[in-house]
């Protein structure tokens, strides 16, 4: 498949090193502490955060000098085109959520909340490619709503090759079913630490640190979308605050 067209477009009308449209929103659940919704073009995910609060289950699994990060991963049935049934807890999923985990516990200043833990719940509501890179910046978002201490947005972003030697950014399911190599980055942008590395197949070394720039800047313009979305958040949650207050004092 020829994923650029002459006038140097993808099969989406995007050029090589653009984003799909991101939305996103802060909140969006009262009982959870913290919640977000996230669309990465037509990749659609919910997450959901509870904590910290004290270890569930057996206590042996507490950790004396930092916090447990818990990862649940999974797909809504109607999440793609495929019809068979994809149950909670399945192969694809327990690796899902170990590559959570693991970003994660890079991302949370784990240190201040000793023997303690940290549920972060991730929901894929309609997939189309990026499902990983959407489900990590729906969590950052999710962390920063229920107030845990990171060290600094963990944002996520995918890139691949086109024509042997054209970065892509921010790959689409068509495009990772062309056959092309994948490569999918979790990030802290402002410092440049990666703390997730997936390729679906070999990179030449002669594109691996073109791609693998395209995906930090990826990241780091992704960044900057997470930011606007919470300092909104802030001066809405602020101004209601200030009109309750108001109102409380009128009554």
């Amino acid at each position: 498949m020829n994923l650029l067209s002459d006038q140097g477009l993808r099969l989406d009308g995007r050029r090589p090193n653009e984003l799909r449209k991101i939305r996103c929103k802060l909140g969006v659940f009262s009982q959870p502490d913290g919640s977000a919704y996230l669309e990465q073009g037509n990749t659609k995910v919910l997450a959901a955060v509870y904590g910290p609060h004290e270890i569930r289950g057996s206590k042996t699994k507490a950790l004396h000098d930092q916090v447990l990060v818990n990862c649940q991963y999974s797909m809504a049935t109607f999440s793609t085109g495929e019809r068979k049934r994809r149950p909670r807890g399945d192969r694809k999923s327990s690796e899902m959520s170990m590559h959570l985990r693991q970003t994660f516990q890079a991302a949370i200043r784990t240190e201040l909340y000793p023997r303690s833990q940290i549920d972060i719940f991730v929901e894929v509501l309609q997939a189309d490619g990026g499902n990983y890179c959407s489900s990590v910046n729906a969590a950052t978002l999710a962390l920063v709503d229920a107030g845990i201490p990171l060290r600094e947005y963990m944002c996520s972003c995918s890139a691949s090759l086109a024509n042997g030697d054209v970065p892509l950014v921010d790959i689409s399911h068509l495009e990772e079913s062309s056959g092309g190599p994948t490569l999918t980055v979790a990030a802290l942008p402002m410092s440049g630490q990666i703390a997730l590395l997936e390729m679906s197949q070999r990179f030449h070394m002669d594109h691996l640190d073109k791609v693998l720039n395209h995906a930090l800047q990826g990241c780091r313009d992704i960044r900057e979308i997470l930011d606007e979305e919470v300092k909104r958040h802030v001066a809405l949650v602020g101004a209601a605050a200030n009109w309750g207050m108001k109102t409380a004092g009128e009554l």
